[in-house]
Parts: structure tokens; C-alpha cells; sequence
């Protein structure tokens, strides 16, 4: 049988020794939190829940909320940016979590794949990444809160 190497452990078997960046190897978890208190939140309409700053890597997170009403979904993704090259970035509503039905009190899991976001790492031109969620299906009334866990430094 053979041993296979990360990167980053490749990164440190090297002569001489390659760096990994802080946030993927010994970097301090930070933790980005929004709570939105909807009231007739119309389908369609989006929230920004607060912003990433440029080079966090994603680790997890959490979209939990109340009972919305019926029909109403939840999904989670980001507002149109500029990455570091200048380029613009168009907004992705489920970049980091698919529609799915809000109508009973829950909390799931975010960036629960690498499909959704898991392990990725903003590129902006410094003014970050804003973490939106979208209502859909029918207008909803509830709390909405979204987690994040991730890496800079």
C-alpha cells in the first residue's frame, strides 16, 4: 500500500519547507453570525446577512429559523462582487445552500458540500463577500439566522 500527501503536508515534507497559507493550515476560526426578523418577508426578496472578508476559507455553517409559512423556502448563496482580478462575480441565491422548505421550525447545515462551498475561499477586491438569503414560494414571517464558520489568519 502506498502514503499519499495532502498539499499542505507535501507543502511541509518539501526541502526547503513550503509555507501553507494560515487559513489552511493553523489559522483561528472566526465566526460570522446574522439574525433577520421577517414579517411578511415577500418571495423573492433577499437579505444580506453580514460580510465575509477577502481569503476566509469556509469550514461550515448553519441556516436555522422558525416556521416561515406555508409554501416559503430558504436558500443561501452571495450578492454579486468583484474578485481580486477586477472582474465582476454575478449574486449565486443557493451557492451555499438549495432552496428548500422553510414552513417547519429547523436548523441544517450550509457549505455541507464542496458542490455548496465547503473549503472555498473568498476572491474580492478587499470589500468582502455578502452572505444572502433568498425567500421563496410564498411571503414568510419568523426568525432567520445564519452562521458561518471560517479562516483568515
Amino acid at each position: 500500500m502506498a502514503t499519499v500527501y495532502s498539499t499542505q503536508r507535501t507543502n511541509n515534507r518539501a526541502t526547503p519547507v513550503a509555507m501553507n497559507k494560515a487559513n489552511e493550515l493553523g489559522g483561528r476560526i472566526r465566526c460570522a453570525h446574522g439574525v433577520y426578523e421577517a414579517s411578511s418577508l415577500a418571495s423573492g426578496d433577499v437579505i444580506e446577512m453580514f460580510i465575509l472578508p477577502d481569503g476566509a476559507r469556509l469550514l461550515e455553517g448553519s441556516l436555522a429559523h422558525d416556521a416561515l409559512g406555508s409554501s416559503t423556502t430558504l436558500s443561501v448563496g452571495y450578492a454579486a462582487h468583484t474578485n481580486a482580478a477586477g472582474t465582476a462575480v454575478s449574486a449565486s441565491a443557493a451557492a451555499y445552500k438549495a432552496a428548500a422548505a422553510s414552513t417547519s421550525a429547523q436548523k441544517v447545515d450550509i457549505l455541507a458540500t464542496l458542490a455548496l462551498g465547503s473549503g472555498t475561499e473568498t476572491d474580492t477586491d478587499g470589500s468582502g463577500v455578502a452572505v444572502t438569503v433568498t425567500m421563496g414560494g410564498a411571503a414568510g414571517t419568523g426568525t432567520i439566522e445564519v452562521t458561518i464558520k471560517y479562516v483568515v489568519d
